[in-house]
């Protein structure tokens, strides 16, 4: 296909040639709405002088910076995740947004409070993956009290002191997932579930959810002891395969976490594909591979685009006006991925 021209940019934003050429290098005043109307068009023809316009469009415009604090970077979701919350950054019409992104790889208190404090230094707001641990709750107040808003993303945490948190209802997830495991298993019978670690509050939802829907609608079924996974996928693969030699008579687990990679191998190498009942959390390559080859029953997703652009613009508002008079929470529906819908 042809690069876009100057030319089609004109016709795609209804624009002479000479108003494209006056945005492009600011020689005279353009309406705010034109010089939009330019920028969008140029985003959606792909036009190859967008990052230009993006500048000249929104150059008078406030800027913030924003930090945002991932957990492993090495995992497909996370790396999705740090793609999206720069997509959303761009697509921010009010402000120029300058997003920070970091990762931690190891989820230990100490690793976790000096990311955040070094984030703290240079950005207005921060919004982070972290279990629930007091060092962390202790480093969140104290940057409250810089006004330095912080945000907890997918699990909560620090609830007393922190913002919003922004994620999923992750007690409805739970239930979701032992909703299709009872719906689904040809039998009744033993059932499973991993966590990365209690210490992440929406793991520790997500089992509560899991546990409850079995004890009020599926009683029938046996829940098993919870197993403990650290989200890698190693451990996950040496307990499936325990899980499996020690109970043959299991119809399915889920997990709630990281790790399903090693859960999915282990179905493979014990050429169960079909014969358990598995629900794991996130579309990858992975799991989507998973699902079409009927290892995985189902995959519950985060909305990844709707949740980066409803956590921006909660961290400029916040930002702007101040903090919350309570800390907040804001659910946003999550997906639901078969065989079918891949």
């Amino acid at each position: 296909m042809r690069r876009p021209t100057i030319s089609d940019l004109a016709k795609a934003s209804g624009v002479s040639v000479a108003t494209i050429d006056r945005v492009l290098n600011g020689r005279h005043r353009v309406r705010e709405e034109t010089a939009k109307r330019v920028y969008e068009a140029a985003q959606s023809i792909g036009y190859h002088a967008v990052g230009l316009l993006r500048q000249r469009v929104f150059e008078d415009l406030p800027q913030y910076r924003l930090g945002f604090l991932l957990q492993k970077p090495a995992q497909p979701f996370y790396q999705s995740f740090a793609r999206e919350i720069g997509a959303a950054a761009q697509t921010v019409a009010n402000a120029r947004v300058h997003p920070q992104i970091d990762f931690v790889a190891a989820s230990t208190p100490t690793a976790i409070v000096e990311k955040l404090k070094a984030m703290a230094a240079r950005n207005q707001a921060i919004a982070l993956v972290a279990p629930d641990y007091p060092a962390v709750t202790a480093a969140v107040e104290e940057l409250k009290e810089k006004g330095i808003p912080v945000f907890s993303l997918l699990s909560d945490f620090a609830t007393s002191v922190r913002e919003t948190y922004v994620g999923v209802d992750n007690r409805k997830v739970g239930r979701t997932a032992a909703w299709t495991i009872a719906r689904s298993a040809h039998r009744q019978g033993k059932v499973a579930c991993f966590v990365g670690s209690h210490r992440f509050h929406g793991h520790e939802l997500r089992e509560i959810g899991f546990r409850s829907y079995f004890r009020e609608n599926a009683p029938d079924f046996e829940v098993l002891d919870t197993l403990i996974n650290l989200d890698t996928a190693e451990i996950t693969h040496e307990a499936t395969l325990n899980l499996l030699q020690k109970h043959p008579d299991l119809i399915g687990f889920y997990v709630c976490g990281g790790g399903m990679e090693g859960a999915i191998s282990a179905i493979r190498e014990e050429g169960l594909a079909g014969k358990l009942t598995v629900v794991v959390n996130e579309l990858t390559p992975e799991s989507k591979a998973a699902l079409a080859d009927d290892v995985v029953t189902m995959v519950i997703g985060t909305p990844l685009p709707s949740l980066c652009k409803e956590l921006l613009g909660l961290m400029i508002d916040a930002i702007e006006r101040g903090e919350a008079a309570m800390p907040g929470q804001s659910f946003l529906p999550f997906d639901i991925f078969v065989s079918e819908n891949i």
